[in-house]
């Protein structure tokens, strides 16, 4: 103890330094903080270029058609329309419909969790999107969203010799949306892996199957 007072001004800087150093280590490069945190979105369903919107889009109910259909009175009289009332037949384009192409369930993957339906989602146009729905994994450094050639249930060794990356994972908890480029064959690429890129491991996966 003596000859640390004594050359208290040398001991005390380098401590700092030492100090300084682990800090860096654990929260900026192993990013042991983010395992303690959970970063939570919401996002809405993806709007595509046509306009349409995911969630807006909603199945007609045959029963509640048939239902509201008007139906003539059996005491009114017939009416005719001569030809020359006829309304013109509507040229408009049909409305896009956003439809399911391949949907799977996310598993966990080594010590992580992983829960949640991932979904990729189509106007009829090239345009796809990604989504995750009631999404949740465990929260860790670097984490993007990949889509694999490879089975989820692989060797993870195999996540990253041959993949797409769709970017940086938005949230490990909530629903959130990623865009497909157009030159991606899904029938190779047919599995969302969440991959750390630090540590090259994967936190969870779903094989996508067409739906």
């Amino acid at each position: 103890m003596s000859w640390i007072r004594t050359h208290l001004k040398i001991v005390l800087p380098v401590t700092l330094v030492v100090i300084a150093g682990a800090a860096y280590v654990a929260f900026g490069f192993f990013g042991v903080h983010t395992l303690f945190i959970d970063d939570e979105v919401d996002e809405a369903g993806p709007v595509f270029d046509s306009g349409v919107v995911a969630a807006d889009v909603i199945p007609d109910d045959p029963a509640e058609n048939e239902a509201s259909a008007t139906v003539p009175s059996a005491s009114a009289p017939p009416v005719t329309v001569s030809p020359a009332s006829t309304p013109p037949a509507d040229t408009a384009p049909p409305t896009p419909q956003v439809v399911t192409l391949a949907e799977g369930s996310f598993i966990p993957l080594g010590r992580y969790s992983g829960a949640g339906t991932a979904l990729v989602l189509n106007d009829g146009s090239e345009q796809r999107f990604l989504r995750f729905e009631d999404f949740s994994t465990d929260n860790g450094p670097d984490l993007d969203v990949y889509l694999v050639n490879s089975d989820a249930m692989a060797d993870q060794g195999t996540f990253d010799d041959d993949f797409v990356d769709l970017g940086e994972l938005k949230g490990n908890i909530g629903d959130q949306n990623y865009e497909i480029p157009p030159d991606v064959d899904l029938s190779v690429y047919d599995t969302v892996v969440v991959w750390c890129v630090r540590f090259s491991t994967g936190f969870t996966a779903a094989d996508l199957i067409a739906a």
